[in-house]
């Protein structure tokens, strides 16, 4: 398979899956900052804190509903601190 032979709607399901696990990664390391409150654990979720909102941001810049990139209901600046 090529590049070419890979359809539109693969990527988007591809895209979305990853924006799902993505968010339920970075709610986990959340919890792990809160019960945890180790430097490792903080950073963690500040990591993740990076990533979400540079995909929401990048969903916006292209007109892309959150919901097809699988972070809908989260807030990295309110979830991810």
């Amino acid at each position: 398979m090529t590049k070419k032979d890979v359809d539109t709607t693969v990527c988007q399901n591809y895209v979305k899956d990853l924006g799902v696990l993505i968010k339920e990664l970075a709610l986990e390391a959340k919890q792990q900052a809160v019960e945890k409150d180790t430097e490792f654990s903080t950073g963690y979720m500040a990591g993740f804190h990076r990533v979400v909102s540079l995909m929401q941001q990048q969903a916006e810049a292209f007109n892309i509903p959150l919901e097809e990139i699988g972070l809908e209901g989260i807030d990295a600046d309110e979830d991810l601190v």
